[in-house]
């Protein structure tokens, strides 16, 4: 059984959890900072989406701190493949609320008048993040993909 940083249970991979919540977390702020976000569907899928991926996040953040100083690694072969495909579903819609946000927020920049204030500025900030969520999100999966195999 071999022991590959950022996987489930090591200390690269709370640090990639924790990432995750982060950026994640600053995501949601930045759009919920603008009241109105609900006008448009790609920011409220956007917040949708990050209100999955932060409970997940926290959860499995937890799960890794108690396997990191406990010094016990959860390998059990169906749990391991029920938080890849978590991972690989949350990625992957996390990626779909970035690129939609980051569209909606390009057009939006186009018209002229819309953008009074910082919401315009909020909305990128809000998609940068999010790219960054699911960067580490798809990271993660991966890194358990490759786990996988040795534990069957």
């Amino acid at each position: 059984m071999e022991e590959v940083p950022g996987s489930l249970g090591t200390s690269a991979g709370l640090a990639l959890r924790m990432g995750q919540t982060i950026f994640s977390s600053a995501s949601l702020l930045f759009m919920c900072l603008y009241v109105q976000f609900y006008s448009f569907t790609a920011f409220s899928y956007l917040v949708t989406v990050m209100g999955l991926l932060i409970p997940w996040s926290v959860m499995l953040a937890l799960v890794d701190a108690y396997s990191v100083f406990v010094k016990s690694l959860p390998r059990h072969p169906r749990i391991v493949v029920i938080i890849i495909f978590g991972d690989l579903a949350l990625s992957f819609l996390t990626l779909a609320a970035a690129c939609s946000t980051a569209s909606v927020t390009d057009i939006l920049l186009g018209v002229q008048g819309y953008c009074e204030g910082r919401s315009c500025s909020r909305f990128q900030l809000s998609a940068a993040m999010a790219f960054l969520a699911w960067f580490l999100s798809f990271a993660t999966s991966m890194f358990n993909l490759w786990v996988l195999p040795s534990l069957l």
